[in-house]
């Protein structure tokens, strides 16, 4: 499995910091912000901050099988790839939250291949939220009315992972492939920024923009050569737009439930191994993410299905198991708020 699978875990740490933090809508609190106020893409990272003062404990799955068959023995093709992110978030005043994330990933080969697994690198976000009222920016007050949620939100985000994982797994042979390691190396760094919108009472549009880069990471000698090898992944960069619709409210039951539909373009730059940039990595594609959000109470769960439905990938022939080889990715995520 090619290296392009390992940054799908920090890929997943971006829609699992914003996407549950429902701060105003749905997991934040049982009145009528809560029920009515803005909704949430499954994956793509929202403008939502959380309230001062609370903590939110999250989880979230992220499955992707790859499709097979696409080169000849005895090339080896990545069959599954399953990661999955615990992360814990507190709200320190109405604008300002921050996040840590524990990722775990499963790597697997084609069937009967080899698999590797474990804890991948710590990683911390801190977000910065924003409204505009129509006449000028301001920060997130402590409270919001119901007229204020409809307004343009916006935040801005930064973060980094901290070289916790393992990055010089070896192969069965004494070999190291990047892709199958658990840990980068050296820390990575992201930013970005979002902007929602309440479309109408129960229509919310949703974009994001953000991008990832890298540091080179000199892995150990090999036992298949005597040599060693630096590594650099490329630069991602991230554009997702997306309507989230409220299609039941119980408030009783404290009971809301949205659909939703993202569109998230991906353009991979090409890994760099000692200096020269490798053939059979990087491009463009475009994902479809139909999904469904329910709200109980402090509770959010979600679930949704993304799919390429356009790429343009460099070598396509030759890329071996990364974004845009995909038959389907299984997103499932919780979070609680308290």
């Amino acid at each position: 499995m090619k290296e392009a699978s390992m940054r799908s875990a920090l890929a997943l740490l971006l829609s699992l910091a914003a996407a549950p933090s429902l701060a105003h809508h749905g997991v934040a609190g049982v009145g009528a912000a809560a029920l009515e106020g803005p909704g949430a893409p499954v994956e793509s990272a929202t403008s939502a901050v959380l309230p001062e003062g609370a903590t939110l404990l999250a989880v979230k799955i992220d499955h992707a099988k790859f499709a097979r068959d696409r080169l000849a023995p005895p090339e080896v093709e990545g069959d599954y790839a399953r990661f999955t992110m615990l992360g814990i978030g507190h709200g320190f005043t109405p604008w300002l939250s921050g996040y840590f994330f524990l990722p775990h990933n499963l790597k697997a080969d084609e069937s009967g291949g080899f698999k590797t697994r474990g804890f991948a690198d710590l990683s911390m976000l801190g977000q910065i939220g924003l409204r505009h009222d129509g006449k000028a920016f301001s920060l997130v007050p402590k409270n919001e009315s119901l007229d204020e949620l409809e307004d343009w939100h916006f935040t801005f985000f930064g973060g980094l992972t901290l070289p916790t994982g393992r990055p010089n797994t070896r192969l069965p042979d004494g070999s190291i492939d990047p892709g199958m390691s658990t840990g980068f190396g050296k820390p990575s760094y992201t930013l970005g920024l979002t902007a929602t919108k309440m479309v109408s009472d129960k229509l919310t549009f949703n974009a994001e923009a953000s991008t990832l880069w890298f540091k080179t990471y000199r892995y150990h000698t090999e036992h298949t050569n005597g040599t060693d090898f630096a590594t650099r992944f490329g630069r991602e960069v991230r554009l997702n737009g997306g309507l989230a619709y409220r299609i039941h409210t119980n408030p009783e039951k404290k009971l809301r439930a949205d659909l939703s539909l993202e569109l998230q373009y991906l353009q991979l730059g090409r890994d760099v191994v000692d200096g020269v940039g490798e053939q059979g990595t990087g491009g463009r594609m475009l994902y479809a993410v139909p999904g469904v959000r329910v709200y109980w109470d402090k509770l959010s769960l979600a679930m949704g299905v993304k799919k390429a439905i356009w790429k343009g990938l460099n070598e396509l022939s030759t890329q071996q198991g990364a974004e845009g080889l995909e038959k389907y990715r299984l997103l499932l995520a919780a979070s609680l708020l308290f």
